[in-house]
């Protein structure tokens, strides 16, 4: 990070999910400069103008549309660029289509930057941040996918609704893919310090857990079918890791890396563990205490991600 005082980061991608992270780090005051990239020139323009002028109401922060030469002393690189899916389109179509896209664009990035520091939220993100340090070359530490940064918050939101619990309490992980074959980690969630099984216990509440995994699974798709999109809740997901490498606070966060040998079948990938962020991206990797059960589906969901990596590389 540099040490002027003034932070600059670089939006790839000015769709809806680009302009809510643009807007997000503007209202948390995370950057003196923001820089929206697209191809579509005048809809980065237009949205940079728009957060632009919100700026006026709160704080004092540059934002702007710009090319890929902005990169050069960019102090995070931010991707969500790519298409949705369209109906019909499989899944395996939409990855390939996207990887397309994304190896593109880190080709431009890495054209004028120099060992940056690149988060990637386009879809399937946990693919993408595969292609992205596979093409920039760059450590794996310092090629950060969302993960399930977001699938976490929402079961944790899913488990404090009915127990009436305060959601900072819950802590909780949903772990590997971001995507159908996530796991979550029942097995070492915890209600303000308590164990979950006791603090039912205690509290006389009862939780319906199959329904709460289906529904934190489900939940990007029921926002999608209500309302056509997402994009505050991966905004905020995306701020929260700025902040723990601006800060170079160590936060735990759930995020997506391509994993090294020591992690045996499930080295190779971009599958989303606890990790400590910081000022140079992923410090260190925590391995969250599992039962057997939860071991398996992570084993099967880390299967699922290889045999999917290798179809989209055919």
């Amino acid at each position: 990070m540099n040490n002027s005082g003034k932070t600059k980061i670089v939006v790839v991608g000015a769709g809806n999910v680009g302009e809510a992270i643009a807007y997000t780090l503007m209202v948390r005051e995370q950057a003196t400069e923001v820089v929206m990239v697209d191809l579509n020139e005048a809809r980065a323009k237009g949205a940079a103008l728009d957060v632009f002028h919100g700026a006026g109401f709160h704080c004092p922060v540059r934002v702007k549309q710009g090319g890929y030469e902005e990169c050069a002393d960019a102090d995070i690189i931010i991707v969500t660029a790519g298409i949705a899916r369209k109906p019909g389109q499989t899944r395996l179509e939409l990855a390939k289509t996207n990887v397309s896209i994304i190896k593109s664009v880190t080709e431009s990035i890495m054209k004028y930057a120099e060992n940056p520091l690149i988060i990637v939220v386009s879809n399937p993100a946990d693919i993408l941040t595969m292609e992205v340090q596979k093409v920039s070359g760059l450590p794996a530490q310092r090629v950060i996918g969302s993960g399930t940064s977001l699938d976490t918050a929402r079961f944790r939101c899913n488990i404090s609704e009915p127990l009436n619990a305060d959601v900072e309490d819950v802590q909780a992980y949903i772990l590997g893919e971001h995507g159908d074959s996530q796991v979550p980690v029942w097995s070492s969630a915890t209600i303000a310090g308590l164990p979950l099984d006791e603090y039912l216990k205690q509290t006389g509440k009862e939780l319906d857990r199959a329904e709460i995994s289906e529904h934190t699974k489900t939940g990007g798709a029921e926002v999608i079918e209500l309302k056509g999109a997402t994009f505050y809740g991966v905004a905020m997901a995306v701020s929260a890791i700025v902040e723990s490498i601006l800060k170079n606070s160590g936060a735990i966060l759930p995020v997506a890396h391509v994993l090294d040998d020591s992690f045996d079948n499930w080295s190779g990938i971009a599958f989303s563990l606890p990790c400590r962020i910081g000022g140079q991206g992923i410090q260190g990797v925590l391995r969250v205490p599992m039962n057997e059960e939860e071991k398996a589906a992570m084993d099967n969901s880390a299967k699922i991600l290889k045999d999917f990596w290798a179809q989209v590389n055919e």
